[in-house]
């Protein structure tokens, strides 16, 4: 399971791993905006989470790592939230990494500054997922890259070549590159 926190929207997706091969299972956003008061963004985030852990069981929870930026207030809330989602993977023991969102957008897409839309793009791709099953809100989207980038750091169906840079894969794969 992978979420992308936020105190506006928080997006989530889910990974279904069936013979190696990762497949999207889910994935969505929480609105918090519609709520005025922090504490119960918080509160609905914690109960989201858990509700997600419920229905779906994953092993592990990937959570994108606050990211330093000029706002203070912002980073510290953005920190609670992150903090409040991964609370709640610990009251039913499931296993936490997070990733910075550098390393997610370079796990996905081989660039760390791509923009979410590229994200989304290379994830579509890269799980075959119909459009009709995109969403809009690239939060979710975000959630579930942090769920793919996780399944490839932690080595889950790697053939354990090594890969000099995306020219060196590409040769070696020509049989993976659509155009």
């Amino acid at each position: 399971m992978g979420i992308d926190p936020g105190t506006q929207i928080m997006g989530y997706g889910i990974l279904k791993v069936i013979n190696n091969q990762p497949q999207m299972e889910a994935m969505g956003v929480l609105q918090l905006n519609k709520f005025e008061n922090h504490y119960i963004r918080l509160a609905r985030i914690y109960e989201r989470t858990i509700s997600l852990i419920e229905e779906y069981l994953p092993d592990e929870l990937a959570i994108e790592a606050p990211f330093y930026g000029k706002n203070v207030q912002s980073m510290l809330k953005l920190g609670r939230a992150q903090g409040v989602a991964m609370a709640a993977a610990i009251s039913r023991d499931i296993p936490i990494c997070e990733y910075a969102p550098l390393k997610i957008k370079m796990a996905i897409t081989g660039n760390g500054r791509a923009a979410k839309e590229q994200v989304a793009f290379m994830l579509q791709k890269i799980l075959k997922i119909p459009d009709e099953n995109m969403l809009s809100q690239l939060d979710a989207s975000d959630g579930l890259a942090a769920a793919l980038c996780h399944f490839y750091q932690s080595g889950i169906g790697s053939d354990t070549t090594k890969y000099k840079n995306w020219g060196d894969f590409a040769k070696k794969n020509p049989n993976k590159i659509s155009k």
